[in-house]
């Protein structure tokens, strides 16, 4: 008789964390950016974004998951989209030396 399988656990477990992020219940656009918004007004609305995630009990797990499935959008663990993008990039190049 073959050995049965075990399953996965709940989806819910991979994202509990957010449940305890600084974010949580604070409005989405303060961390995504709408279409055009650039120079002064982005730099604000990110620095606003960041400022929250200095002192979020979940940093490092929203950092972590952010550049593991390669968020393209908005502000993850303290980081927007470019500064993952030249993370990521930096990381590559470090493997590929």
């Amino acid at each position: 008789m073959p050995a049965p399988h075990t399953l996965p656990g709940p989806n819910a477990d991979l994202w509990d964390w957010q449940m305890h992020g600084k974010c949580r219940g604070v409005d989405s656009s303060v961390f995504f950016h709408p279409d055009g918004e650039r120079g002064r007004a982005r730099a604000q609305r990110e620095n606003r974004a960041k400022e929250l995630c200095r002192t979020c009990p979940v940093l490092a797990r929203c950092r972590d998951h952010a550049l593991a499935v390669a968020e393209p959008y908005g502000i993850w663990g303290g980081m927007s989209e470019t500064e993952r993008e030249m993370y990521t990039r930096q990381r590559r190049r470090k493997v590929a030396v």
